[in-house]
This record gives C-alpha cells, structure tokens and sequence, in this order.
C-alpha cells in the first residue's frame, strides 16, 4: 500500500498551508495545518519548513504503516525538510518525490476550500487555472474586511508592493484575535465568528455551517482524522 502526501494553499494569500495525507487502496484521509503565522512575522526565518515537517510526521504515523509500505511526497520545496526526516525513520527506499495527482489532491485541495470558506471567503471556481486572478481576488477581499488580514500570508516580500498591506495593521500573534458575536440564521443560536457579520450575508453556528458547506466526500472528515 502506499500513503500519499501533498498541500494545498502554499501559493495562495489567504490562510495558511493545509497539507493531507491519503492512502489510496483504502482511501483513508487526514489533513492538518501548517498555521498562518509561520508566513507572516517569522516567514524569512523559513520556521515553516520545520513545522512542515513535524506535521506530516504527524499525519503518516497516524497510518500506522506496514513495514512494506511506501510513502510518496509531493515535490514541493515546503516538504523538503519532511522528506528527510521521513527517510531517516522509514528509509531511503520506502520515501519518494512525486508530482501527485488525481483523488489524493482533489481531497487535499477540498479541505484548503472549506478551512478559506470558514473565514467567509468565497474562493473562484476557477482558481487553479488563473492564480493570478485568484491572488487579486483574495487581495480585494482583504481590502473590503481589513480585520481578515490576520489571515494572510503578510510575510511574502511581494506584498510590501501592495497598498492594502500598507494601509491596514496587522495584529501580531500576540495580540488577541477579534471575535464578533452573532446569532445561527438556522437554529438562532448565539454564536461567534473572527469576521464582522454583514446584514446581508447570513451566518452561521459551528453546527449549522457543516450543512452549509458545499458538497464534498470529505464533508465528514474532521482534522487529522480518517474517514471511517
């Protein structure tokens, strides 16, 4: 059998990196975050790798592996790190590179969609075919809900370029994170939510929101959990 690593959200502006692990022949699945603030204050310091790294750590020993078993990580530079740590446990001959395709990174993909979407942001259906117009569209989200920009990856040296993130202060990881009381549209529960509820949007409980999410296999699927 073989366990399948890929990310999703590393080259995007909102939110940190999710990174997933699947093994096909049973298509068991977990996922797990790399947080925001390793792209923000501490980005140069490239601390990202390491916490890459403990994260698939995490998620492969979750497997439980057979001692034939191999491990195929996708070939980005952010599972550098990762890879080496796994070879030194596994071994070299069980760990390798790949350009992962297919259902490992369509489940990978979705949970990055659904972890954005809880933020309030509605991602382009087109997104992966036009990066750039997606970045911009993130970008203009940012501008309209200045207190999301907690959110973005603030660290990319590209972004001193941009107005927006000159404009707007964004609150260290020691400041507390703003929480806007709100009541559940559906059941009418007091809830809280990290964005500012608008009149015309509606919001929704922890419980709720599960109902709301667009259809998905993983829909179930919690954060380092496998489907069952």
């Amino acid at each position: 059998m073989t366990v399948i690593v890929d990310d999703a959200g590393s080259g995007d502006l909102l939110f940190g990196v999710v990174v997933g692990a699947y093994r096909q022949e049973t298509g068991d699945f977990k996922y797990d975050l790399i947080d925001v603030r390793f792209y923000q204050g501490i980005f140069k310091e490239k601390e990202y790798l390491q916490e890459s790294s403990r994260v698939v750590s995490k998620l492969v020993a979750g497997f439980n592996l057979g001692s034939d078993e191999e491990i195929h990580v996708c070939q980005g530079c952010i599972f550098d790190v990762a890879v080496e740590k796994l070879r030194k446990i596994y071994g070299e001959d069980r760990v390798k590179r790949i350009r992962v395709e297919g259902e490992a990174q369509r489940l990978i993909e979705i949970a990055y969609l659904d972890e954005i979407r809880n933020l309030g942001y509605e991602p382009l259906v087109e997104r992966e075919e036009k990066r750039g117009k997606s970045f911009f569209h993130m970008m203009r989200w940012l501008k309209d809900n200045p207190e999301m920009l907690r959110y973005a990856k603030t660290g990319w040296p590209k972004l001193k370029n941009y107005q927006v993130f000159k404009k707007f202060h964004v609150p260290t990881q020691t400041e507390p994170t703003q929480i806007y009381k709100a009541v559940c549209v559906d059941c009418g529960s007091d809830c809280e939510v990290p964005f500012q509820p608008k009149a015309d949007k509606p919001v929704y409980c922890k419980k709720c929101w599960k109902q709301h999410k667009p259809h998905n296999p993983i829909k179930h699927h919690k954060k380092g959990k496998s489907k069952k």
